[in-house]
């Protein structure tokens, strides 16, 4: 069936699906307005009521049509009909002109021309079926006005608000792990319809089925809906992928939920048919559900771009490192440049610009949101299951500026080409994550600064603040950070601690001298100002209390570390500082 076939049998409602101009989003009907104003009388009823209302408009022109809308509720006093007016012929034509402008009624006014509705008026209105209302002197036109105005003005708000929450639902399954699926469920829950998402191809990829009959089988082309042959859809289907531009395709069918069935291509950038959402329903859509349907079709229009012609940079950096890793150090200069400009594609950055490496934490749980572990959980907390993960992918995407995220056990790691300020670092420390961010660096040193900055994530545990790599001091106690290193301390000189203070301080001031002077007992003697035997009986003690061999590298190395975090004095005559850790190499017999 043609288009302007299906619109002219379906009514006004189904033009305002095809048409490409803005509608009134809510609207009232004669019903609605005149169950607001029992004062007035309804002298005839044609039959309108749920016909939509424009607008009220007071006139008193013998021939008012040409400044009319159609559906306008038309207001006169009764000067048209005064008169050579009031005669049956010419109280005849005014209302047929009315009827012919589509004037949704016509409101009389008692006074101050007529204290009743004229008979001619009446039998005119009856005879063309055009409703007629009479309205009391104490209701003045200007109050119709208004008040059709305010359920208007209600009417709106109560559909923006509507939309506004479908569009919320709409962009939650967008963001879900099936979005095209998810979508279309959501559609159907809010328009009457059955929705069946199409590939170029032609194949179904998603069905959604709402309160009429709707697609089900497993596979297939478009056509599997009940009562609808595969072949009747394929004309609409054909015109659908063979078209250019925005535009929409009618048809209809017999079957039931297919009186009326549309069909929107799904376009590239380029005006490329990406595949069609096809809508079946027995009603016309409003304008509110049309608006519906033109955001369901926009996103879906952006996720098939976005899986089929969306940035290509990662994808084609990331085959390139999958089928040829060996050509980052040893491809040619052409191969190496040709990664260096995909990767400042997926960074928006030049092939020059310096990269760095953030590695993110989960540390708290967001205010609003309870605590998620590593990856699986979003940035602000978690939503539906499945959906978590799609919508921190898309939030770190947002706040580091690149496409290159991974989301990992521990978290997440990002490339990048921000410096990551303190601002940005407290929008992500607010949603209870903290970050190792790395150094600057280039695409070669990428991996190595991977590793720099995995080996700061535990100092991020521990202390649970974020960690820079540029203000870390590479060494073993300026990697342990104060959290580990105090928790070392306390753990491996738990022995030592629980003595005594006066015997506790003893011994770790002779031990602290004693690593620091390399394993010597003269030279500890003399920095202790004990005697070199009271020096090796006190070590003894300590490693019996401590249940090590001293004779050991690692061990006097993990306790010289241990040493740096606990907070005990030293002994009365020890330096300042305890000078070099112990020498791998020997025991304390040889010193």
């Amino acid at each position: 069936m043609h288009l302007d076939a299906v619109v002219r049998a379906a009514g006004p409602g189904a033009a305002a699906v095809a048409a490409e101009g803005p509608e009134r989003l809510g609207f009232v009907t004669l019903a609605q307005f005149l169950g607001q104003l029992p004062a007035l009388g309804v002298v005839h009823d044609g039959g309108n009521g749920q016909e939509r209302l424009r607008w009220v408009e007071p006139s008193e022109l013998e021939d008012p049509t040409p400044y009319l809308l159609d559906g306008e509720f038309l207001l006169t006093a009764g000067l048209p009909f005064v008169g050579e007016g009031g005669s049956e012929e010419a109280v005849d034509a005014y209302v047929q002109r009315l009827v012919q402008a589509r004037v949704g009624a016509l409101g009389f006014g008692l006074e101050p021309y007529f204290d009743a509705v004229p008979d001619a008026v009446v039998r005119a209105c009856r005879q063309h079926n055009l409703t007629l209302v009479a309205i009391p002197e104490s209701l003045p036109f200007a109050a119709l006005g208004l008040e059709f105005s305010r359920l208007l003005e209600s009417d709106n708000a109560k559909t923006f608000r509507q939309l506004a929450d479908t569009s919320r639902q709409l962009m939650r399954a967008v963001l879900s792990a099936r979005p095209e699926h998810e979508l279309l469920a959501s559609l159907v829950q809010r328009v009457p319809v059955w929705a069946v998402l199409v590939g170029a191809d032609g194949r179904v990829r998603a069905r959604g089925s709402g309160p009429s009959p709707a697609p089900r089988a497993a596979g297939g082309t478009a056509g599997t809906v009940p009562g609808v042959d595969s072949a009747d859809l394929q004309p609409l289907l054909a015109r659908l992928l063979a078209g250019s531009g925005p535009r929409v395709e009618m048809d209809s069918f017999d079957a039931a939920g297919s009186s009326l069935v549309f069909g929107y291509p799904l376009r590239s950038t380029r005006d490329a048919n990406l595949g069609a959402l096809i809508l079946g329903t027995d009603a016309p859509l409003t304008p509110a559900q049309n608006s519906v349907v033109s955001t369901a079709v926009g996103l879906l229009e952006l996720l098939v771009r976005q899986r089929i012609s969306g940035s290509l940079a990662p994808s084609q950096l990331a085959t390139a490192l999958l089928l040829h890793p060996e050509s980052v150090a040893s491809g040619s200069a052409r191969h190496v440049n040709g990664f260096k400009d995909l990767l400042a594609q997926s960074l928006s950055s030049t092939r020059s610009g310096q990269l760095r490496v953030v590695q993110g934490v989960r540390i708290d749980a967001a205010p609003d949101s309870p605590k998620t572990a590593g990856a699986a959980g979003a940035p602000g907390g978690s939503g539906r299951p499945g959906e978590a993960p799609v919508r921190a992918l898309l939030e770190w995407r947002r706040l580091f500026d690149t496409k290159l995220v991974e989301l990992t056990e521990y978290g997440f790691a990002a490339i990048t080409r921000l410096k990551v300020d303190d601002a940005l670092l407290a929008d992500v420390e607010r949603l209870g994550w903290r970050l190792v961010i790395g150094s600057s660096t280039d695409f070669a040193n990428l991996p190595e600064a991977y590793r720099h900055a995995a080996s700061l994530r535990n100092r991020v545990l521990t202390s649970r603040r974020s960690v820079r790599a540029d203000d870390v001091t590479w060494s073993v106690a300026g990697l342990l950070g104060p959290a580990a290193g105090t928790l070392l301390a306390g753990r491996l000189l738990a022995p030592l601690l629980a003595l005594e203070p006066e015997r506790r301080d003893s011994l770790l001031g002779i031990l602290r001298a004693w690593l620091g002077e390399n394993g010597s007992w003269d030279a500890t003697a003399k920095a202790t100002g004990l005697h070199r035997n009271s020096v090796r009986r006190q070590i003894g003690i300590i490693a019996e209390l401590l249940g090590l061999d001293l004779n050991q590298a690692q061990a006097r190395a993990e306790l010289w570390i241990a040493l740096q975090y606990q907070g005990g004095p030293e002994m009365p005559g020890a330096p300042a500082s305890a000078g070099q850790a112990p020498s791998a190499g020997q025991t304390p017999q040889e010193r």
